[in-house]
């Protein structure tokens, strides 16, 4: 553990990515446990959102009261399996703004490859949470939070289920400014670039497709 790195180690939190991790696991079972997962760690990358204080009337009396201060936070999903994480995270921040980062993987290269970007304005004064459920070799990571910084991003999470040691890296020397919270750190990569033990594509597993 590192002020760079979190492993959120909540009994529900691995309980769930126990079952995740679990071949024969379906795929509506994992897209609700995503979602559910998504929630706890959720906690955690917001624990330092800025608060101010507002006047409310309780049913008893007057009181200055504690609120979220500043611009909405802006939500950043990495195309396409970043979409399960997004979905449970809004269900607790309803009002966060929605961007979306389309990137591939060249089989070949493992190098990521840009084909879609849609972000929120104002960048500058949101904290930007990007989220994609594996940081595997980090490339795609990093070129969505180059592209992030680009249009003005300046206070950046990054939200993951799974990490391995080579992404946890590569993040740390292209980004050390931007934190990364994860459900599990794994023992790494395989030939292909996949995490190991992991769970699989987590796309293929979560839209049901090969």
């Amino acid at each position: 553990m590192t002020p760079h790195l979190t492993v959120v180690n909540h009994p529900l939190v691995q309980h769930k990515l126990t079952i995740m991790r679990d071949k024969n696991t379906s795929t509506g079972g994992f897209r609700r446990l995503l979602r559910e997962i998504s929630l706890l760690l959720a906690y955690e990358i917001t624990r330092e959102l800025d608060l101010t204080t507002t006047t409310v009337e309780t049913p008893m009396q007057q009181m200055e009261a504690p609120t979220l201060e500043g611009k909405k936070l802006a939500l950043i999903s990495i195309l396409r399996a970043g979409n399960g994480l997004m979905d449970g995270i809004l269900e607790l921040i309803p009002a966060a703004r929605v961007g979306f980062v389309g990137l591939y993987r060249d089989p070949e290269t493992l190098r990521p490859v840009q084909y879609y970007a849609k972000v929120p304005n104002q960048l500058d004064a949101r904290m930007t949470i990007v989220v994609d459920p594996m940081l595997a070799t980090g490339n795609s990571t990093v070129a969505a939070i180059d592209l992030l910084k680009q249009e003005g991003a300046r206070n950046i999470r990054f939200l993951c289920l799974l990490a391995a040691p080579e992404g946890v890296a590569r993040m740390r020397e292209a980004h050390p400014d931007v934190p990364i919270v994860t459900a599990a750190l794994d023992q790494g990569l395989d030939d292909h670039g996949y995490i190991l033990p992991g769970l699989g594509d987590a796309g293929d597993r979560l839209f049901g497709t090969k």
